[in-house]
């Protein structure tokens, strides 16, 4: 009996896994050694997986994407489902607060579309680097000393472990976008 098409797409997608696992521990900067130390996966299996000598498998794979910190969807990088539409989950804080994850990817430069109500300012520290951009209202921050007031199409960019805060300037909301970098990544605008 010949494969079917579905088979024959399901032994594509499982394929081309390995290399996707080798290219990513290798943009990690990591050997097999060090991968099969923090995901106590052996090294003999991983080998296999990269070389596509053993089919993967979920109690292979999430340890892998965990220590990789992407999702699991990265390294099996399944078929679209015809819908092409992102469905973004938006998190209540507090009575009006809303938080919209605009990426996936912990660990990595995270983006966020975000409703702030008004609140009482405390001051916080953390790693990373942050930039927000004023889409809507008055934007409060106070970075160390200083308390600076952005306003609609303005940006900041700051280091985390500098105490800071912000927020809406009156008792508006105001509207974001606010990208975090946990590593300290920064923010690289291009104007050509």
């Amino acid at each position: 009996m010949a494969p079917s098409s579905h088979d024959a797409e399901l032994a594509a997608i499982l394929d081309a896994i390995g290399p996707r696992l080798r290219a990513l521990r290798h943009e990690r900067g990591l050997t097999l050694e060090a991968l099969a130390a923090r995901t106590g996966i052996s090294v003999s299996t991983l080998s296999r997986l990269e070389s596509v000598l053993r089919r993967p498998t979920l109690d292979l794979l999430i340890p892998i994407a965990r220590e990789h910190r992407v999702a699991l969807d990265r390294l099996v990088a399944a078929p679209a489902t015809g819908d092409p539409r992102v469905h973004l989950e938006p998190l209540r804080h507090g009575r009006e607060s809303v938080v919209v994850p605009l990426t996936r990817y912990p660990g990595r430069l995270q983006v966020f579309k975000q409703v702030l109500a008004p609140r009482e300012p405390r001051l916080q520290t953390h790693d990373g680097r942050e930039w927000l951009y004023v889409l809507a209202g008055d934007l409060r921050l106070i970075l160390g000393e200083r308390d600076l007031l952005l306003r609609p199409g303005e940006a900041a960019e700051f280091d985390t472990r500098e105490p800071h805060w912000f927020g809406p300037a009156g008792a508006e909301p105001v509207e974001i976008l606010h990208l975090y970098g946990p590593r300290g990544d920064q923010v690289v605008v291009r104007t050509d």
